[in-house]
């Protein structure tokens, strides 16, 4: 087992890693930027280095800043969380280079996956469904309006290195798809150094199901089940949950068997998930792989009793998985409410600023994962989670009411936050009985034309 871990990144991931590191008996090294100087949770590490600057690209992602800051603090590994290095393969190369353990897959798996097309190639290989789309990368816009043209509008552009919606737009027709094209580049070249994009065909108002993985060295891979991400706005999650509610055993079956297999031919092992969308005819379609754990893990954590942090480190540390598929139960219902400092009313604009009040909910199936508190200033260079608000219960109606008590407890004052929203989609009929897909926010709580929500 690993004597030292450092974590390299901040906030809600960083104390969770923290914690799961004093668990097993690890020392903890943290890192941080000026922007972040006054977390509380810096103090619960063993030690904390200051690697520079608020703004990301001179700081998180400051690849030789957080190497020193490894080897001068004598730690023997590195947890990326999520987010900012954690899904780069270079990084990943360069820390077992300079003999760190990098607490995730394997950098050549990395790589596979990490590149839409290419992981889309090796799904196809692996016998997993995937939305028709473009025969690779399109570099000319006569090939793209020819696919566009036969396999029939909407189309979607999408980054090769993409994620988190960026370099990826809806085309309706060929002017649009012509425009989508050259922002989508610039976009995907300004976020990922890559502006590669194929084309696949869009599919209307479907479901986001990701299946939770676990592999080790040895190559054993299981799957935690599956959740329901459907409740998106502009691809960013705002709800998730397990089971995802309304679909059949046969096909949750299907798609966790298909994740795994894939998981097998990339060699993968760590924690990952992989994502497909869901037709109205129960079809599903393998999108992409998420190399890294994900904000959402705590979902899976409590319907399956695995702390998925704690067996990520000690995959790392070379240990063989501890349980097979038949050990692993899914038990009750769990949600989790993504707690953004973000003013739903102005467009989800961030609301960065300083915390008067917080009152954080509690009580029997409620769990809280933040690094915020009374006097905590949100900084407006990182990612606006300030909290994950998780209900376990024995069945989904009894999760719902919880969750609805929960949201009504949690009080926050100094900043906007995404938690009005979530109480209106609580008492949503459609949300309630599980009819909802990726547009449902767009289309019912930011129409003014639609009043659902009464």
């Amino acid at each position: 087992m690993f004597q030292r871990v450092l974590v390299a990144n901040r906030g809600e991931i960083a104390l969770r890693v923290i914690r799961a590191c004093r668990d097993l008996g690890i020392g903890v090294v943290a890192v941080y930027s000026t922007a972040d100087k006054d977390a509380p949770y810096l103090k619960l590490a063993d030690e904390a280095i200051c690697i520079g600057p608020g703004p990301a690209p001179e700081s998180y992602l400051k690849i030789p800043r957080i190497i020193s800051a490894a080897e001068i603090t004598g730690a023997d590994a590195i947890h990326p969380g999520y987010g900012f290095l954690s899904e780069n393969a270079d990084f990943a190369e360069i820390c077992r280079e300079c003999d760190i353990e990098f607490i995730g897959p394997p950098h050549d798996a990395m790589r596979k996956l990490g590149n839409k097309n290419e992981a889309r190639k090796m799904a196809k290989a692996a016998k997993v469904p995937v939305v028709p789309g473009s025969d690779g990368i399109i570099t000319e816009d006569s090939v793209a309006l020819k696919f566009a043209r036969e396999a029939g509008y909407p189309i979607l552009i999408k980054a090769a290195a993409g994620g988190g919606g960026r370099g990826m737009r809806v085309a309706r027709d060929d002017k649009s798809l012509i425009e989508g094209l050259q922002s989508a580049r610039q976009e995907a070249e300004a976020a990922f150094k890559d502006g590669s994009v194929y084309l696949e065909k869009y599919l209307e108002q479907p479901r986001h199901i990701e299946v939770q993985l676990l592999g080790d060295r040895e190559g054993n891979v299981v799957h935690l089940y599956e959740r329901d991400c459907s409740l998106q706005r502009r691809h960013q999650k705002l709800v998730e949950e397990s089971p995802a509610p309304n679909l059949p055993v046969k096909v949750r079956d299907a798609i966790c068997e298909s994740a795994v297999r894939l998981a097998k031919a990339a060699g993968y092992y760590s924690a990952g998930t992989c994502e497909f969308l869901l037709d109205k005819q129960n079809n599903f379609y393998f999108i992409e792989v998420n190399a890294r754990i994900q904000v959402e893990h705590p979902v899976s954590e409590l319907v399956t009793g695995i702390d998925l942090v704690k067996e990520q480190i000690r995959i790392a540390a070379g240990e063989k998985l501890r349980f097979k598929q038949k050990d692993i139960v899914h038990r009750g219902s769990a949600i989790e409410c993504r707690i953004n400092a973000e003013d739903p009313a102005n467009n989800f604009q961030p609301s960065p600023g300083l915390i008067t009040t917080w009152r954080v909910p509690g009580g029997p199936g409620v769990r809280v994962d933040s690094h915020a508190s009374v006097g905590y200033r949100v900084p407006p260079n990182y990612d606006s989670l300030v909290a994950k608000l998780l209900v376990f219960q024995p069945t989904r109606a009894e999760a719902l009411a919880t969750m609805r008590r929960a949201l009504r407890e949690f009080a926050v004052e100094g900043i906007k936050t995404t938690i009005p929203i979530h109480r209106d989609i609580f008492n949503s009929s459609s949300f309630i009985e599980g009819n909802v897909d990726t547009t449902f926010i767009e289309r019912v709580f930011l129409n003014p034309q639609v009043n659902e929500k009464k």
